[in-house]
């Protein structure tokens, strides 16, 4: 009988082979004969059950978006900055790159007033030059670029995991210098998406959708010797390794880590061509998780108060080992911590020479023990993480010019204000100091008072440190003082707020670097270039919650509930199951009471009726035989012949 299902099941699945092939040879997309109507729950060969789907429609920029009011495609509104800056940052990447072919691109809103182009050319890295046009003869009028046409010599964009299509489509409208836009995305709903919202925006003539795994990864259906290798879904980043064939810019942007996607992408990007990449997966990068971190990104994540920038640095240090691997290694433009995720952007080039520097350059091998097992302030055991990128995470002369821009057409982006002042923040950074300490982390080790943002920065200038905030962190100080030198500032410091040493522990990192005298006399008078710029003019440097629930966004899920009523829903069901219910001071008395007092067994409570612990003595252990008479036990009936041979009662 199990013979016979067998046989069966294989003629039911050779029609269907034959199907997929007679596709795969028409050009169709190969894989599964029909990937939508397989998603919908639908039959091989069958048709798409109709179903009525609500919509909403968003406005975002100079796109109109329709998506599915259920969560079938994934969409965040907080994003928006990230969108917002991308835009601002490929329309500068475009200037470069059109500039030197001596094309000129017309953004909306921007004066028509002649830019310097700067050549960051491919081989060379230390320092941009200015280049005039000189592709030009005098008198002829340049070649001009402008949003929504078609530039021959223009960039080849790739949106990899498009979703409803938005960031595609804003490329299209808002970015000028381009020749296509390929918006893919692998699930066939999001794909249906994107080609609606393509026409409802009328940018088909730029956008194109492309149903894909955006890796390219094969998989194999073999079924017979005769039986052709048939692969689902198509290839796509793999399929562009080619020169020719290449990106200009890619754009990564997924749910959780880009980790599967950075192999692809690091061969499929042009030579000096710009990889866009988001990583939402925050609690991994940050220390949480450091075996996960290790095995998606190549580094272990310490949870520490400056987590935010040595996720940057992973990220970073895991996209040049992955470009390592084919002679190529990435120059960070600009890399952002924001919100709940971080976000890079990098330019790839092609040299053995600088892949073979990597490792002593950006990643500094070790020569020996370059610590000891204990830390010689606060005598706590080291840890170690990384590696991490040691490099400069930002080219401050392209920062420069996107800030420019941005401040010169606020209008064209609904968070320019934002964009602003997380710019300006990033040029004011010391590029050459890794990671940072916080005001807050500096004064609970020692346990004293937080001096005032501008008092620490004074006492480090007036020691003649460089010093300077960090756009990852509000109360991040970044610094080239060393340990030693910061230390006995805050030593300093307690001396003015005096903490109470009788009650920190002989072991307590507190309490060993407290007994140590400062060896530098720190000067807490206000400077005037301790505030810096971005602060004086009060630009909006770091985020407020723009709305209620803000954060991450569910997955998108096929056939899922609106994002809105999930979350209810979720938040309903787990209502008081995390946490016991509040009490009111008459409970807590109650409870504290059950508890009897240490002092007082010592002698040495001193409050008496006052001391919310209990000084009643222990209730003695009595047997059975001596059980008194109160109401607890006045109705229990009379003890049988084996009760006395019992444990006594409490």
């Amino acid at each position: 009988m199990q013979r016979s299902i067998v046989l069966w099941l294989s003629l039911t699945l050779r029609p269907t082979r034959v199907l997929c092939t007679a596709r795969f040879f028409e050009g169709q997309s190969p894989g599964l004969p029909n990937p939508a109507a397989m998603e919908n729950g639908t039959g091989p060969c069958g048709e798409e059950c109709p179903r009525e789907v609500q919509e909403t429609t968003i406005t975002e920029g100079a796109a109109k978006i329709a998506f599915p009011s259920a969560n079938e495609v994934f969409y965040n509104p907080v994003q928006e900055f990230n969108r917002d800056l991308t835009c601002a940052v490929i329309t500068e990447f475009a200037r470069i790159q059109l500039g030197a072919k001596g094309i000129q691109i017309k953004v909306p809103g921007e004066k028509d007033t002649q830019k310097v182009v700067v050549d960051l050319s491919e081989q060379e890295e230390e320092k941009v030059e200015l280049k005039e046009n000189e592709n030009l003869a005098s008198g002829d009028q340049p070649r001009t670029a402008a949003v929504g046409e078609i530039c021959e010599e223009g960039l080849h964009v790739l949106e990899g995991l498009a979703a409803s299509g938005l960031r595609s489509i804003r490329f299209a409208l808002e970015v000028p210098g381009l020749r296509s836009v390929v918006a893919n995305d692998t699930s066939a709903r999001a794909v249906d998406l994107i080609r609606r919202n393509v026409q409802l925006n009328d940018v088909a003539h730029l956008v194109q959708p492309s149903q894909a795994d955006a890796r390219g990864q094969r998989r194999y259906l073999v079924r017979e010797a005769e039986d052709l290798a048939l692969f689902a879904p198509r290839m796509l980043m793999y399929q562009h390794q080619r020169v020719s064939e290449r990106f200009d810019v890619i754009d990564l942007d997924p749910y959780g880590s880009p980790a599967p996607f950075l192999d692809a992408a690091v061969q499929a990007v042009s030579e000096g061509g710009l990889l866009c990449v988001t990583c939402t997966d925050m609690a991994v990068l940050a220390g949480n998780s450091g075996e996960t971190c290790y095995s998606k990104y190549g580094a272990m994540a310490l949870k520490s108060r400056a987590c935010h920038e040595m996720a940057l640095r992973i990220v970073l240090h895991s996209l040049d080992l992955r470009a390592n691997c084919y002679q190529r290694f990435v120059v960070p433009l600009l890399s952002i911590s924001a919100d709940f995720y971080v976000r890079v952007f990098v330019r790839v080039f092609t040299g053995q020479a600088k892949v073979k520097a990597s490792a002593r350059v950006k990643f500094s091998a070790a020569c020996g023990p370059p610590v000891t097992p204990e830390c010689e302030h606060c005598g706590q055991r080291h840890q170690l993480g990384g590696p991490v990128w040691a490099e400069p995470i930002h080219d401050l002369d392209f920062v420069g010019r996107v800030l420019e821009a941005v401040s010169a057409n606020p209008g064209r982006f609904h968070t320019s204000e934002r964009i602003r002042g997380v710019l300006s923040v990033i040029t004011e950074e010391l590029p050459d100091v890794p990671l940072y300490y916080t005001l807050d982390q500096l004064s609970s080790t020692i346990h004293c008072n937080t001096p005032s943002l501008l008092q620490l920065r004074s006492a480090l200038l007036h020691a003649d440190f460089r010093v300077s905030l960090s756009h990852a962190c509000k109360n991040a100080v970044k610094t080239d003082a060393p340990a030693s030198a910061l230390w006995d500032i805050m030593r300093c410091w307690e001396k003015e707020c005096p903490v109470k040493r009788e009650r920190l522990s002989e072991t307590s990192p507190a309490f060993r670097i407290l007994s140590v005298e400062p060896r530098l006399q720190a000067n807490f008078t206000i400077r005037e270039d301790a505030n810096p710029s971005s602060r004086q003019r009060g630009l909006k440097r770091f985020q407020a919650n723009p709305e209620a629930n803000w954060g991450p966004r569910p997955r998108a899920r096929p056939g899922g509930k609106a994002a809105d009523e999930a979350m209810e829903e979720r938040r309903r069901l787990l209502q008081n199951k995390r946490k016991e219910p509040p009490e009111d001071a008459a409970q807590r008395a109650a409870r504290l009471k059950t508890f009897p007092c240490k002092r007082f067994k010592e002698g040495t409570c001193q409050r008496g009726d006052q001391c919310c612990y209990s000084h009643s003595p222990p209730t003695p252990r009595v047997s059975a035989d001596a059980v008194p008479d109160c109401p607890e036990t006045s109705n229990q009936s009379p003890r049988g012949p084996g009760d006395a041979a019992r444990p006594g009662i409490d």
